[in-house]
């Protein structure tokens, strides 16, 4: 069986940490990703679809990402039942995060978040880009020799 989720979107909500009654790190956020059509004459529609990380995947969510912040999740849907409170029985559905990653550099997502971590209004964003592949500096690059004789 196969069940493999690659999402990349933005967090509705800056993530909480939270812990289990035994310690483990837990935290559940959304993300708000973009469906890739639309109806001829409409807007794109967004899905808003919820994640949960656990452990140290949990705490580096919850240190590092914002709301705003385009970030990609590779993970496994989970899907579980109950029955609300008049007795219908509902479904659940949620992406189990084994890893979420950084979709934008620093310089790029510094735009999206106008509060920090701690809720002022200083943001302090210090990148070199000075030998940067984006800037067009390839002096972080070797060239590769073009002989025949590749091991492969």
């Amino acid at each position: 069986m196969l069940n493999n989720v690659v999402l990349m979107g933005r967090l509705t909500a800056d993530p909480e940490l939270k812990h289990t009654p035994n310690g483990i790190a837990v935290t559940r956020f959304t993300l708000a990703v973009g469906r890739s059509y639309s109806k001829a004459g409409t807007e794109r529609a967004t899905d808003f679809i919820d994640i949960v990380a656990w452990r140290s995947t949990a705490e580096f969510v919850s240190k590092y990402f914002n709301k705003g912040q385009l970030v990609a999740v590779r993970g496994a849907i989970q899907t579980g039942s109950y029955q609300d409170k008049d007795g219908n029985n509902r479904r659940t559905f949620e992406v189990v995060a084994d890893n979420v990653f950084f979709a934008e550099s620093k310089k790029d997502s510094s735009y999206n978040n106008s509060y920090d971590r701690q809720g002022t209004n200083e943001k302090s964003v210090d990148i070199d880009n000075s030998s940067s592949f984006e800037t067009g500096n390839m002096d972080d690059f070797r060239e590769i020799p073009t002989d025949d004789d590749l091991p492969f």
